[in-house]
């Protein structure tokens, strides 16, 4: 794209799709080595994730403890998250309906489709993970994998700003933020959109179904880090002999 740039403006924003595209499919390599599922080894899972990460802006360590506490716990009524994760935590019915008008506005109102898949993802990339916010202090490794990915972060751009210009860097980077981070964002959801799904809680199941019914990104066939769909499905029923390809997750 930095060869394209001086020849045309448009040219370059039209291969921010691809690009940012191809940027998904780096993250979702990063997912799987978060989850140890990618490489045989975990030394490997490590470099290649932190790889990664210095290209889709996400800190690896960090990233990675909080998704497979995600994964543990996403279906639980009495171990949600804190709320931070608007994607796949949710109110039951009768949580949601609990609540005064002004509560159920602030719920409402960061899961518009507009505000949750189109104004937030460029913002969660670009600048929400730039900082530890809702890591525990006790987790010292992934708080410091934060701060070197910045740290790594801001050396890379300001090379490529002394050789290039920022305004080039600038209209090369940030369509691709975009891009990715609105269609990364939206595959991450979508798998999480289970249909039907159980959830768990002391008093039994807060709602009923089959986990069978879910939202599929990939067919069973498909390579590892497209299916995330069906992986999803592996933190909440016990494997199936036809999946049996696909590498196991890592959970907490």
């Amino acid at each position: 794209m930095y060869l394209v740039y001086p020849v045309s403006l448009w040219l370059t924003l039209a291969l921010s799709v691809p690009t940012g595209l191809f940027l998904v499919r780096v993250f979702i390599v990063q997912h799987d080595c978060g989850h140890g599922a990618f490489f045989s080894t975990r030394g490997a899972n490590t470099l290649v994730g932190r790889l990664c990460s210095l290209i889709t802006l996400t800190p690896y360590a960090n990233w990675a403890r909080q998704h497979g506490a995600h994964h543990a716990n996403w279906n639980n009524l009495d171990r949600r998250t804190t709320g931070s994760d608007i994607y796949s935590a949710c109110l039951t019915v009768r949580e949601y309906q609990a609540l005064s008008r002004w509560r159920r506005l602030l719920y409402r109102l960061p899961r518009h489709p507009l505000i949750a898949h189109v104004l937030l993802p460029p913002l969660i990339f670009a600048l929400l993970y730039r900082l530890p916010f809702d890591t525990p202090r006790a987790w010292m490794r992934e708080r410091m994998s934060v701060h070197l990915t910045n740290a790594s972060l801001v050396t890379m751009f300001a090379i490529l700003v002394l050789l290039l210009g920022w305004h080039e860097v600038l209209l090369v980077h940030a369509p691709i933020l975009v891009v990715s981070s609105i269609s990364g964002v939206w595959l991450f959801f979508a798998a999480a959109s289970l249909r039907g799904v159980a959830l768990v809680g002391r008093r039994g199941m807060e709602l009923r179904g089959s986990v069978a019914r879910r939202f599929v990104l990939a067919p069973p066939s498909a390579d590892p880090p497209l299916a995330h769909g069906q992986h999803r499905l592996s933190s909440c029923a016990p494997p199936q002999p036809s999946r049996a390809q696909l590498p196991a997750a890592r959970l907490p």
